[in-house]
């Protein structure tokens, strides 16, 4: 892979956005050797690792993981919405390529840089166990995001550091995705014990600890059906969020609401207008059609989304989802905030057998397309939904009922009652589309169940999604993204596609 210099990496560090004033003194960062010799030069080097971050959760990421799936859609004219991809063309798996090595590449001058530090005594232990903590969570969100995009991928520990460690790296093959994660789960568990057990809304800042780390264990153990390891760390969650009833549904799940008690991670953005912008533009995407010079969106007024946003082609649910999963006419609550048939009353114009995304997703007065909302990227919700799915591959039905009611009494439905084993295993699927859609997770979920491709052909209203039409381009290889050929030229072909290149790609 193509690797920059570090000394652009400590830079760039310097430069922080995340939960960082701006007004922050770097006055004495001027070279890698400098960074680290008081603690606010620590967390300066730990806010840069967060920002490759924003470059990944945007739009195209939404239509990566949402929008092929076999509950939504989005006739979009970026091409990885009708999977038109390959080695040599990509799409947004260029970015999240780059941007996630450039986020590990941060990470490990991050981790390496604060080890030192608390050997030469810049760093208390507490200070020292919250750094590194958030170093090495970020980290294994990387690897993670990297691993369910593109399964296996080269893997390193390494800082850059001369040229013979980036001569190294350049050319590393892929890793076993189970090997990697694996190795992202010990090293997680060596640090979240030590980092205070707090909820990220506690931690000050919203910045990222043991919450988020025990879910990256979790959810990675979950991938290499290590069902008894991801129930201990989702134990620890549970542990530090509580009991789930207090967690109100709009408060927590709404876009808008930013670093909400229920969240244990979320994309940073605010828009201020005449200044800075740290924006997204997924509510670009999720909300309806506006007329020109107007807040009429769809042929109803929207007082509240204002009259400057930016509509693009829509994000959809597809029939499977919206007369089947969750239907406006059931108790479901989550319905009527995950899609929109109407506002206030009045009936959209051109909602027919498929809404519009649903105001959890819409961004009050969004001017033109700086969607200032936090993107929600793991919740409490989600870990309770992974302990019923543990306790169903336990066979422990009983429990995994018990968390799979969590979720469904919060949306007002009655318990579930158990009948047979398959069927169980169905609710729990169907529950985390109810509960997740829009996070940016269904398409990791029916990769992991090894049910992709089937589950798409076979609920997709999208003729690119679908089997036996003009315009069918979706092949099993599409479950996981190619690695860019630029890369695989850069690793001397010690990368490869060849998943793709099995089906003429």
């Amino acid at each position: 892979m193509k690797i920059k210099h570090i000394l652009y990496a400590a830079v760039m560090a310097a430069m922080s956005f995340q939960s960082c004033s701006l007004d922050e003194d770097t006055s004495s960062l001027s070279t890698p050797d400098h960074f680290f010799r008081k603690y606010s030069e620590c967390q300066s080097v730990v806010n840069g690792c967060y920002i490759p971050i924003k470059s990944i959760y945007n739009y195209t990421y939404m239509l990566a993981t949402e929008c092929v799936t076999d509950i939504a859609y989005c006739p979009s004219g970026t091409l990885d919405a009708s999977v038109d991809i390959t080695p040599a063309v990509p799409r947004f798996g260029a970015t999240v390529w780059q941007q996630g090595y450039l986020g590990v590449q941060r990470c490990n001058f991050a981790v390496n840089g604060i080890e030192r530090a608390y050997k030469n005594e810049v760093l208390n232990d507490d200070q020292y166990h919250q750094l590194l903590c958030e170093a090495k969570t970020l980290r294994a969100f990387f690897y993670y995001t990297l691993t369910c995009f593109f399964g296996d991928v080269p893997f390193y520990f390494d800082d850059v550091t001369d040229n013979a460690v980036l001569q190294r790296i350049q050319v590393l093959p892929r890793m076993s995705a189970v090997e990697t994660r694996a190795k992202l789960i010990e090293d997680l568990q060596s640090i979240a014990p030590l980092a205070p057990q707090t909820r990220t809304s506690d931690n000050e800042g919203d910045r990222l600890g043991a919450s988020c780390a025990y879910m990256l264990i979790a959810k990675m153990a979950m991938w290499n059906k290590e069902w008894d390891t991801a129930l201990d760390a989702l134990k620890e969650i549970e542990k530090i969020y509580g009991d789930f009833k207090q967690y109100d549904y709009v408060e927590n799940v709404l876009f808008r609401n930013k670093n909400t008690p229920e969240s244990i991670m979320e994309v940073q953005h605010i828009y201020v207008q005449g200044g800075l912008s740290y924006t997204s533009n997924v509510a670009c995407i999720c909300t309806p059609t506006r007329a020109a010079n107007s807040c009429i969106y769809d042929g109803v007024e929207i007082p509240e989304l204002g009259d400057q946003a930016t509509t693009w082609a829509a994000m959809r649910p597809n029939v499977y989802f919206c007369q089947g999963l969750q239907s406006k006419m059931g108790k479901d609550i989550r319905a009527h905030y995950n899609m929109a048939w109407s506002y206030d009353g009045k009936e959209f114009k051109n909602v027919n057998s498929r809404p519009w995304m649903g105001p959890k997703f819409w961004c009050p007065n969004m001017q033109t397309s700086a969607d200032g909302n936090n993107n929600k990227v793991f919740r409490y919700a989600d870990a309770l939904l992974m302990m019923a799915e543990c306790y169903y591959e336990k066979e422990e039905y009983e429990t995994a009922v018990t968390y799979l009611n969590m979720t469904r009494n919060r949306a007002q439905l009655p318990d579930y009652v158990f009948r047979t084993a398959p069927r169980l295993q169905d609710e729990i699927r169907n529950e985390r589309a109810r509960e997740l859609i829009g996070e940016f997770q269904r398409k990791f979920d029916l990769v992991r169940w090894g049910i992709w491709y089937d589950a798409v052909t076979a609920n997709s209203d999208y003729p690119y999604l679908q089997l036996n039409t003009a315009n069918s381009r979706i092949k099993p290889c599409h479950r996981y993204y190619p690695i860019p050929d630029m890369q695989v030229s850069y690793s001397k072909n010690n990368l490869d596609n060849k998943e793709y290149t099995a089906y003429g790609l």
